[in-house]
């Protein structure tokens, strides 16, 4: 990876056809989707990615047909949510034997490590994958608390330089961690819903769900561009969408049933023990979507 991470690095959701198959077609025009809309990267086998359901081989066929359409031009973020040093490194170097340039590591969270145990773990997988490691700091998912100076720690390990920071207030916490560790370049996740907050307190990028990339864009874009109102009207007509897509469970198919109204895939499935959406929530999303007439058919 030539230049750093940073900017909108969107979630890939993982598109299934009706028999439950990965649709690599559909897959190809999700990834040329978030580069037209302005994505600085692409990132596989996150939360969002349904990245637990998948096989060692689906894992290779995403990132060899991801790798091949965006080439250089962005880098390729990917997601190990293995349970064990072992498997995590097994999962850290087969990613990056398939195409990719980094990796994002959820701590081991079956068994809750100690302390030393995480700079052991974060040392052992950066050492081994020689590859740049982001810690994915999400203890509404593991149980796992990562204090500020538990990653400031972390941050002196060769090859961890990066954290995307989902443990609210994430805000607070991005602050918190810029100031404590500046040699680590900070993220937010959590779909986006404190972007902004989270950029003025120094995060250089966000990490959400992949459905409204050229929305948020164009809100990041103004945002830098020193138009905090603008930034912030735009945001305040997209919030709705990112807090309907951050429900337990459910999110998974939300995220899936606006990329097909977009036309950018063709089916909405999802793999157990994620759910489909029921009538009702289809229907609350619909309402949602009408105030978003930017999110029509590709």
């Amino acid at each position: 990876m030539t230049a750093p991470l940073q900017g909108i690095i969107p979630i890939l959701a993982t598109p299934f056809d009706e028999s439950g198959a990965v649709a690599l077609a559909d897959l190809k025009r999700l990834v040329d989707f978030e580069l037209s809309a302005g994505a600085a990267g692409v990132a596989v086998f996150g939360m969002a990615s349904e990245g637990f359901t998948l096989t060692t081989a689906e894992r290779a066929d995403i990132l060899q047909l991801t790798r091949g359409q965006v080439g250089a031009r962005v880098p390729i973020v990917a997601g190990v949510s293995a349970t064990s040093t072992a498997t995590a490194v097994e999962q850290g170097r087969h990613s990056v034997d398939n195409g990719a340039d980094a990796l994002m590591v959820l701590p081991p969270h079956l068994v809750k490590p100690s302390r030393d145990q995480l700079v052991d773990f974060f040392g052992t997988v950066a050492s081994a994958c020689q590859t740049p490691i982001m810690i994915q700091d999400a203890p509404g998912t593991t149980g796992v608390a990562l204090p500020t100076p538990v990653l400031a720690e972390l941050a002196k390990l060769d090859g961890v330089d990066y954290v995307k920071v989902e443990a609210p207030p994430t805000a607070v916490k991005v602050g918190a961690v810029v100031d404590a560790a500046p040699q680590l370049t900070v993220f937010g996740g959590q779909n986006a819903l404190f972007v902004l907050e989270e950029r003025a307190r120094g995060a250089v990028g966000t990490m959400p769900a992949c459905e409204f990339t050229d929305l948020l864009a164009d809100i990041l874009t103004q945002w830098d561009a020193g138009d905090t109102e603008g930034a912030r009207n735009g945001f305040d007509r997209l919030l709705p969408l990112i807090r309907f897509g951050m429900q337990p469970g459910i999110a998974y198919a939300i995220h899936k049933e606006v990329l097909v109204l977009r036309g950018i895939i063709s089916s909405a499935v999802v793999r157990s023990p994620a759910a489909p959406l029921d009538a009702r929530s289809r229907a609350d999303l619909l309402t949602v979507l009408r105030r978003l007439p930017e999110l029509r058919a590709h």
